[in-house]
């Protein structure tokens, strides 16, 4: 039987960082993985080819409408699918490549195949045993379905099979107004799909900000997408040609119709735990189907951890990172932690989204005494240059000690400005920290430094 100190199940995000920072510190480790290819969802079917055809989508759309603006005289582009179809898989490969080496590189035992535990120092994997003092469940996710409706990946799909489509569809229904269903929406939007959107809850990007919520809904309206809010999707029949769905009005009770060529249920995760038999372990399971752990992921059984999607909270592939580096740590003595108060959440449309602390409804709620600044975009001059001047930078602060609780940012760059926020809520700065900092001139950043002189007396450019 092969043993090893520390074994992960799991090559995602949170499976493999854990695994090469467990080899950095010394502990002889294995990774099991039960798919083809190293990377997990993210590499495989989620953030890695999903930013890739955002990226091919924008600028399509970016020839189209800004090339001759700025004096770039060319012919209509057309869009070769295929073609970009194979430029998402080369990113895939490239990623997964480099997982791969990366393993080799930390002498990490890649172990291939679906683990299963026979008692809480030994899995099985294809039928061979392997032992070990500790183990990092890491499985991650999969997509539910709505209604118990299966997916057939080509008319009724999920986010996996809205990334292999055989052709650009003329509509698309997409059930869920969250961060993959407005990600995908806006994909095939800018290559010409009519787009239209059924949401349960009566806002976009439920649990964001409400000014980003609202503010997002109207710059997507006018790109075209068209919305259903607090409507609730009762059946998805396939036809002839297409699919129709049925879904209620929340408010009225009435049922309506839509057809469409593609249907897209977005309606979120659930955690990967399939053929683990972690019964066998006493590993203890809530009713949402994630692993209960302690302070420091440890599963009611205690040589035992979990990470990412399979455990509460936020599934983003960085909180499963972070918290991997974390696990990794404790497992070789030291002291692993994770500030989940600075975790940021980002949506990557055009505009981009993006999201650290909490909201200002929730710190109402909590009864703290705040004060906000908010800048728009119209006011910054870099973004007026690369025609991206719709949405704002909001910051959120103590009154009594200034201190940074929150930002929200819609504009060009938000996930790569929310860090700058993020460094400054970890060391707990104040607005007037991030106010008296230099920015420089002519950058988007600028309009984080003015969200947050409008904490203070007010912007310079508005």
């Amino acid at each position: 039987m092969d043993k090893f100190d520390a074994i992960v199940i799991g090559s995602g995000p949170g499976g493999y960082v854990c695994a090469i920072k467990l080899a950095q510190l010394g502990v002889n480790v294995a990774c099991v993985e039960g798919n083809a290819s190293l990377g997990g969802t993210c590499l495989n079917v989620g953030c890695i080819p999903s930013k890739a055809l955002l990226n091919a989508s924008h600028n399509y759309h970016n020839s189209i409408e800004n090339f001759s603006k700025m004096g770039i005289e060319v012919e209509r582009p057309s869009v070769n699918w295929s073609k970009m179809l194979s430029y998402k898989d080369t990113m895939i490969k490239d990623n997964t490549k480099g997982i791969e080496y990366l393993f080799k590189k930390n002498k990490i035992t890649l172990i291939n195949g679906w683990a299963s535990f026979v008692d809480n120092n030994t899995i099985s994997v294809n039928g061979k045993n392997f032992e070990a003092d500790h183990f990092v469940i890491a499985s991650g996710s999969e997509a539910t379905s709505l209604n118990d409706i299966k997916f057939d990946e080509q008319v009724i799909v999920s986010s996996t099979g809205a990334l292999e489509l055989k052709k650009i569809p003329e509509k698309m229904i997409v059930i869920g107004a969250g961060v993959i269903g407005l990600e995908m929406g806006s994909i095939y939007s800018r290559l010409g799909t009519e787009i239209t959107i059924l949401e349960f809850y009566d806002k976009v990007l439920n649990g964001m900000d409400h000014d980003i919520s609202k503010n997002f809904k109207s710059i997507l309206q006018k790109q075209g997408f068209k919305f259903h809010l607090s409507s609730s999707v009762s059946n998805i029949a396939k036809e002839k040609k297409g699919v129709k769905v049925t879904y209620e009005e929340r408010e009225s009770n009435n049922l309506n119709e839509l057809y469409a060529d593609v249907v897209l249920v977005a309606t979120g995760r659930k955690p990967f735990t399939e053929n683990l038999k972690l019964e066998n372990i006493g590993v203890k399971i809530n009713p949402k189907g994630q692993i209960e752990t302690d302070k420091n992921w440890r599963t009611t059984t205690k040589n035992i951890f979990a990470i990412g999607d399979v455990t509460p909270g936020p599934m983003l592939a960085h909180k499963a990172e972070e918290e991997g580096i974390a696990v990794a740590e404790i497992i070789a003595g030291q002291a692993g932690h994770v500030n989940f108060e600075v975790i940021p959440s980002v949506v990557y449309t055009d505009p981009e989204v993006a999201s650290v602390g909490k909201t200002e409804n929730e710190l109402k709620e909590e009864g703290i005494d705040i004060k906000v600044g908010k800048f728009s975009f119209m006011g910054n001059g870099r973004a007026k240059t690369v025609f991206s001047n719709s949405g704002f930078v909001k910051v959120i602060a103590d009154s009594n000690n200034d201190r940074i609780l929150g930002a929200h940012i819609i504009g060009p760059a938000a996930g790569d400005l929310i860090h700058e926020i993020c460094v400054a809520m970890e060391f707990g700065a104040s607005t007037e920290d991030l106010a008296r900092t230099c920015h420089a001139h002519p950058t988007f950043s600028e309009a984080v430094r003015e969200a947050a002189l409008a904490c203070g007396v007010g912007a310079i450019h508005s």
